[in-house]
C-alpha cells in the first residue's frame, strides 16, 4: 500500500534561525533541523526573512542560505501585505511589528499550518495567536498555529506513557 501521507511543512520566522546559535535555543532548534534532515519537516519561509537577516551575524546568514533554497521562499504579495494590515489595524500587534505580522500573513495565505517562532512577545503567544485568527476568519481566511520549536520536537515515540 502506498502512503498519501505528505512531510508537514513549517514557515520560519527569523528568530528561529537566531534561536540555533543562541545558548537558550540551540538544543530545541538544532533539534528541530536534526529532525528536517530526517525529514520528519519541511521548511518554509517568506522574503521578509531576507530583509531580516541582511544585518544578522554570518553564521546565521550561513545558515539561511543553506536551509532555505530560492524554492522554499514565498514572494510577499498584495494579498499578504492586506491581511498584515489588517492584523494591524484590530491591534494585533502594533505598526512598528509590520514584518511580524507579514510572516503571518504569508502563513496563512499560504495555508501552511503552523508559523514556527522564538519572538514570545509578538507572535507565539495565546493572546496575539488569538487575534491573528480572530481577524483570519474575519478575513475569510483559516486559522494558523504558532509554536516554538520545543512544542514540534517532542512528537510521538515508541515509548511507554
Amino acid at each position: 500500500m502506498i502512503s498519501s501521507v505528505r512531510t508537514p511543512v513549517l514557515y520560519l520566522d527569523t528568530s528561529v534561525l537566531g534561536g540555533y546559535f543562541d545558548e537558550e535555543w540551540k538544543v530545541a532548534t538544532q533539534e528541530l533541523w536534526r529532525q528536517m534532515e530526517l525529514g520528519l519537516w519541511q521548511f518554509v519561509s517568506s522574503e521578509v526573512i531576507v530583509k531580516e537577516i541582511q544585518g544578522a551575524p554570518e553564521q546565521v546568514r550561513q545558515l539561511f542560505v543553506k536551509a532555505f533554497p530560492s524554492e522554499t521562499l514565498m514572494d510577499v504579495t498584495d494579498e499578504m501585505e492586506d491581511l498584515a494590515a489588517a492584523y494591524v489595524k484590530h491591534g494585533v500587534v502594533p505598526p512598528k511589528y509590520q514584518d511580524d505580522a507579514l510572516h503571518v500573513a504569508a502563513c496563512t495565505i499560504a495555508r501552511i499550518d503552523h508559523l514556527v517562532s522564538w519572538n514570545f512577545r509578538h507572535l507565539v503567544n495565546v493572546q496575539r495567536e488569538t487575534g491573528f485568527n480572530a481577524v483570519n476568519l474575519l478575513q475569510g481566511y483559516k486559522t494558523i498555529r504558532i509554536v516554538n520549536p520545543l512544542e514540534l520536537i517532542y512528537g510521538p515515540k515508541n515509548e511507554d506513557v
